[in-house]
């Protein structure tokens, strides 16, 4: 269900009543006369995106709805258009009177929302039961970088390296979890790395990794090696491969094409892709 909601005689006691209890309430008096309500109304939009499950916004048409409005406006002690009330519990615990900035309605709402980094935490969390893996990552590096003591961020963020291939990040936030914080979740995902890690040391792989040793020159072998390598999750080591092989000739076979694949396929924000991509650059000007 959207957590934009239009209030009506209707649905206002299922809107503000209990089944919302664990959320605020941004209540707004809007008009379509007025400049300010609908400039207020699209930053609206954006701050329910943002803040997901933790917020309602509760939309009164003063307009379309002007006997609600009236009792509304009454209660509260409306004095101007647009008003924000922020309502917890069922009853109110802020007021925001007039036009405001985003800024300042995100400083409003941070006195009572939870902390950023648990709200991006939840938008991991949603990106990645939608299979968004790039997306789950972006967010769950931000809330890391917030708080890089949270366990819970430790552990998601830990879950969508492990996806995306990123095993010695992985590693390095399940081996940084504190020994009374080690719960199923954090046991589960230490199973998963290490499958994962086994995956990435194929027969394959180590038959033609010890042909390369014996042939270090050669760029057959770097390349198809590479390939086996960036399949396996093992980026780094194929795109070093890789650019040994483009320093040398940057035509040769599907070298180049091989590189920006797997470049892209990195996470935005990833701090390998922005270092290769560069590496690659001051080969090509």
């Amino acid at each position: 269900m959207s957590n934009q909601i239009n209030l009506t005689p209707d649905n206002i006691q299922q809107v503000l009543g209990e089944q919302n209890q664990d959320k605020l309430i941004l209540l707004t008096f809007f008009s379509a006369q007025n400049p300010d309500c609908l400039a207020q109304a699209s930053i609206l939009s954006n701050l329910a995106t943002s803040y997901g499950e933790h917020l309602i916004i509760a939309t009164v048409d003063c307009e379309q709805q002007q006997a609600l409005a009236s009792q509304l406006a009454q209660q509260i002690g409306l004095q101007s258009l647009p008003t924000l009330v922020m309502l917890k519990n069922g009853a109110p615990v802020d007021m925001l009177q007039g036009s405001q900035s985003e800024d300042e309605i995100k400083k409003a709402l941070a006195e009572h929302l939870p902390k950023p980094e648990v709200l991006l935490l939840d938008q991991a969390k949603q990106a990645l039961a939608a299979d968004d893996l790039n997306t789950a990552f972006s967010f769950a590096k931000q809330a890391y970088d917030i708080d890089a003591n949270n366990t819970r961020v430790k552990l998601v963020l830990a879950n969508i390296c492990i996806q995306i291939q990123k095993l010695d990040d992985a590693k390095a936030l399940l081996d940084s979890v504190d020994e009374q914080e080690q719960d199923a979740y954090y046991q589960n995902l230490c199973a998963k790395l290490q499958q994962a890690q086994t995956q990435q040391e194929s027969p394959e792989i180590k038959m033609l990794s010890e042909a390369l040793a014996a042939e270090p020159e050669n760029d057959d072998l770097k390349l198809r090696l590479a390939k086996l390598l960036g399949e396996a999750g093992r980026k780094e080591e194929a795109l070093d491969l890789l650019l040994s092989i483009l320093k040398r000739d940057l035509n040769f076979a599907s070298a180049k094409q091989d590189f920006l694949e797997i470049v892209t396929s990195l996470p935005d924000g990833d701090t390998l892709a922005a270092t290769y991509r560069r590496k690659l650059y001051s080969l090509l000007y």
